[in-house]
């Protein structure tokens, strides 16, 4: 019952785009576009962002990108390794001194 539901549903969704769009192709197509496109635009605004970036100061954005990356992996290090230092703790206390002659009883 809920896929012949689901299907109608679908069949006059894709009816109704359809006549959307019957009816706005001829309204588009007649469209006139003045000045050079928003993707023109886009190009026009990059190329005079890398014109004004010199090299020195790609470098030094580059070189402060890897010096943040840098900290950061390093402050992660130092948290996992204290995590696995308190672990060690913890297991070291588990640990009984007649863990040994518990086993060789056993056998």
């Amino acid at each position: 019952m809920f896929e012949i539901t689901f299907i109608i549903i679908l069949f006059v969704g894709l009816v109704g785009v359809s006549v959307m769009l019957f009816l706005k192709i001829p309204v588009l197509v007649n469209l006139k576009l003045e000045g050079p496109s928003s993707i023109q635009k886009i190009k026009q605004k990059g190329q005079g962002i890398i014109k004004s970036l010199s090299k020195e100061r790609l470098l030094h954005k580059l070189l402060s990108q890897i010096r943040v990356w840098t900290l950061r992996t390093e402050n992660k290090v130092t948290i996992s390794l204290s995590n696995l230092r308190e672990k060690s703790k913890e297991n070291k206390v588990k640990f009984s001194s007649d863990y040994w002659k518990k086993l060789k009883k056993k056998k």
